[in-house]
């Protein structure tokens, strides 16, 4: 899965609905800790995915898994975890973003960086 890429559907509802695996790198060497977000953007920002608290020297995760340290959150479908991309069937694709954001100690926000990707069904 690559910037602006379908994501598979194995990382989807129609699929196995597990996290796709990923990776990042550029972390700001005064970063605390990560935060981990996906967000359907044609869904007004609908969260799928939400992991705080990464380490700072976590750089990737593999798939169906939580980033190592990491916690999830509450997603907008209402529970713990991953919810894979689902959108309305027949109203086009829409676009995912996986956000990563680098934190300081006091939670101050040092640099994020994100992938965009689709998923149509």
């Amino acid at each position: 899965m690559g910037r602006g890429q379908p994501i598979p559907a194995a990382y989807a509802c129609t699929g196995k609905n597990i996290s796709p695996p990923l990776s990042w790198s550029g972390v700001p060497k005064d970063a605390a800790d990560l935060r981990l977000v996906v967000t359907d953007l044609d869904a007004d920002g609908f969260v799928h995915w939400k992991v705080t608290g990464i380490p700072a020297d976590v750089h990737d995760v593999a798939a169906g898994k939580v980033p190592k340290g990491g916690r999830e959150g509450r997603n907008g479908f209402g529970k713990s975890g991953y919810g894979g991309p689902c959108p309305p069937p027949g109203e086009g694709p829409h676009h995912y973003a996986f956000t990563v954001t680098a934190l300081d100690a006091n939670g101050k926000v040092l640099d994020k960086g994100s992938l965009v990707a689709t998923f149509n069904r």
